[in-house]
């Protein structure tokens, strides 16, 4: 790509003056980008036939005479490089889909903005659009190339196949590009949940045991994909506001708090929400974790919601945060089998009596004893180097700073054994590990 942006063009069609103000405002320090404002979809288009370098077009969705989508739809037609956004307020779902399916819209942004997000993403937008003119600047060119090739020697013939290679690596480098940043975000939240579990002695696994229940309950539910993502994302992070309360408060239980202490403690989900808040990926998640302290009956905090008012996964990761902190790391049967009786008794006042049955059999199956999986085999301690595929974690593996590695019942294979040989090397635990050979087959 050459060093000096390409100029071009922004395009922002709504009936209302005050709102073409408001966005022009945010791209006036925008380089070689000029802006151009539409009162109606009738004038955009003849703005259209004016100008070609127009690299975004944002449309409001609902204006007179013309719609937003009807607009894109014959934008498509007219500047088919030009990145498309529709600008729609909550209440036009319907009409938002019309205006993708139909105008090729790429992003739609709801009414009220906000003013950096949407700054954000109409540079993305043009940038987007920079990259398109520049991929086919560089496609025309080795087309032109190919076309002399005959004229070429062959040492002439390498240069431009060198050439093309590049070219085809970096296409293939943006196509990896939405990968690499959905794996580091799926990392943070592992990373975030990790810190959370080192806060307190308490929340040691706790964060990996709702998760997994919460997940496995959601799933015989039959949400969907989508949904449950959500919901493992909040339950990872529902402690998250603990972060910064004093160890002891979290590690206590509502019975031995003074007054003040529980004051502060109710606080915590609010506090986890609003830490969220700011990543937009991540607020609905924050809900969740909003309202995973309120109980059935609408005595719980921070609001006081009761019964179906209270969001579905809240509900899911109140039932498993509730069986992890009342079982407090015990795996007897005998501890099993009273928490399943308490949590009976607690069915229409603090838990919703809906998520009993599809929430046993995952809390049998989690918190069975260990040993109980694999009774005709020994318990060993491995070194690092000693492991291989197949091996069964028995114990938890903590880090020698107290970061939750493998919980028991892993099983190993080749990308946890040499995460496990990077942390000891960088954070090694003491002694080794705790393992079963793998059943013969």
């Amino acid at each position: 790509m050459t060093d000096t942006l390409l100029p071009c063009r922004i395009l922002l069609v709504d009936d209302e003056e005050n709102i073409l103000r408001s966005i022009t405002r945010l791209l006036i320090e925008e380089d070689a980008v000029t802006v151009e404002t539409a009162l109606s979809g009738e004038e955009a288009l003849k703005l259209l036939d004016q100008y070609r370098d127009v690299a975004v077009i944002l449309s409001d969705q609902r204006m007179p005479g013309m719609s937003g989508a009807e607009f894109l739809q014959q934008a498509r037609e007219a500047a088919p490089d030009a990145v498309r956004m529709v600008l729609t307020g909550y209440a036009d779902v319907a009409t938002t889909i019309d205006a993708i399916n139909k105008g090729g819209a790429s992003r739609y942004i709801t009414k009220p903005w906000d003013d950096e997000m949407l700054l954000r993403t109409l540079q993305e937008g043009v940038a987007q659009y920079r990259m398109r003119q520049e991929n086919r600047r560089l496609s025309l060119l080795v087309e032109q190339q190919n076309a002399e090739l005959a004229e070429w020697n062959t040492n002439l013939k390498k240069r431009v196949m060198d050439q093309t290679v590049t070219i085809r690596k970096r296409n293939e480098e943006l196509s990896a590009s939405n990968g690499q940043i959905e794996k580091a975000f799926q990392q943070t939240i592992l990373a975030f949940s990790r810190l959370v579990e080192l806060h307190g002695t308490r929340l040691k696994d706790h964060a990996r045991n709702v998760t997994e229940l919460v997940v496995n309950c959601a799933t015989t539910l039959g949400w969907s994909g989508d949904k449950v993502e959500v919901l493992r994302i909040a339950a990872l992070l529902h402690d998250i506001g603990a972060i910064g309360m004093d160890p002891n408060l979290i590690d206590s239980t509502g019975t031995v708090m003074t007054r003040d202490q529980f004051q502060s403690y109710r606080q915590h989900p609010v506090r986890g929400q609003a830490a969220l808040d700011a990543v937009e990926e991540l607020r609905e998640a924050a809900l969740q974790i909003r309202h995973h302290h309120e109980r059935f009956d609408g005595k719980g905090f921070p609001d006081g919601l009761s019964g179906i008012e209270i969001p579905p996964g809240a509900r899911i990761i109140a039932f498993a945060d509730f069986v992890d902190r009342e079982l407090g790391g015990v795996r007897t049967a005998s501890a099993l089998q009273a928490v399943l009786s308490l949590c009976k008794s607690k069915l229409g006042s603090l838990l919703d009596p809906e998520l009993y049955e599809p929430m046993e059999g995952h809390i049998l199956n989690l918190y069975q004893a260990a040993p109980e999986r694999h009774k005709e085999q020994t318990e060993r301690e491995y070194q690092p180097k000693d492991l291989h595929d197949g091996m069964v974690i028995t114990r938890n593996l903590y880090s020698g700073t107290g970061i939750l590695l493998l919980t028991a019942g892993s099983v190993l294979d080749s990308s946890k054994i040499t995460a496990i040989l990077r942390y000891y090397r960088i954070d090694p635990p003491q002694g080794g590990i705790m393992a079963l050979e793998p059943i013969a087959g």
